[in-house]
């Protein structure tokens, strides 16, 4: 029998390519203790989860969107509901979509090389993020509100982006079943939390570029 519960929305990636209704942004705190890992163990899908990013420069006249992609993560279920997992994101395969890149004289895969150097994530030196699932708490509607449609739980977790580590919280749609494990969420965070500057922090060319990144991930995990 199909449970509908809340759980584990992520990172690293980002709206819907398309326009919108801006998701709302992740309560970011301290870094906190990972919850402990109880139940069955769910492995991550790798090939089945999506993860999109979406930001923007010139003043919001020019938005970007991607894709990165999941390397490896595990769940774990008890009771019909996230208890822990983590999850780690290959930098490495972050593209930009063709499509969001209209300028003549430009081309995606210049943004990629540019967003992977040490101006933006230094995958030479971080070539992973990571996501730990710190806490997972039901949603409450009437305590909340959400532009996550069918929001049915809170999920906490440590975001690791370069040598920096946070804790995010934000509302997410999990259904689980004894087989598997799905989720959706999306949410923004701010670079800047994490150290990401362009330049300098007050520099013109830091200030044009978005400090928010829409992060959308549609996951899948299979039970061990």
């Amino acid at each position: 029998m199909k449970q509908t519960v809340s759980a584990i929305a992520l990172m690293l990636a980002l709206a819907a390519c398309g326009g919108g209704t801006k998701p709302e942004e992740a309560k970011t705190s301290e870094a906190q203790v990972a919850a402990a890992t109880t139940g069955a163990a769910y492995s991550i899908d790798t090939t089945a989860t999506t993860v999109d990013w979406k930001a923007t420069h010139k003043g919001g006249m020019a938005p970007r969107w991607g894709v990165i992609k999941v390397a490896t993560g595990t769940l774990n279920v008890e009771n019909g509901t996230i208890t822990s997992g983590e999850f780690e994101v290959n930098m490495n395969s972050l593209t930009t979509d063709p499509a969001s890149v209209t300028e003549k004289d430009k081309k995606s895969t210049d943004l990629d090389g540019h967003l992977k150097s040490g101006d933006f994530f230094d995958v030479a030196k971080y070539p992973t993020a990571k996501f730990v699932i710190t806490a997972v708490a039901p949603y409450d509607s009437t305590k909340a509100k959400s532009l996550q449609a069918g929001a049915t739980n809170l999920i906490s977790g440590n975001l690791t982006l370069k040598d920096s580590t946070l804790n995010i919280t934000f509302p997410a749609v999990v259904a689980v079943t004894e087989g598997d494990v799905t989720a959706s969420a999306k949410f923004v965070i701010d670079r800047t939390a994490w150290g990401i500057h362009y330049k300098t922090e007050g520099s013109p060319e830091n200030w044009v570029i978005s400090k928010d990144i829409e992060i959308g991930f549609k996951l899948k995990a299979v039970k061990k």
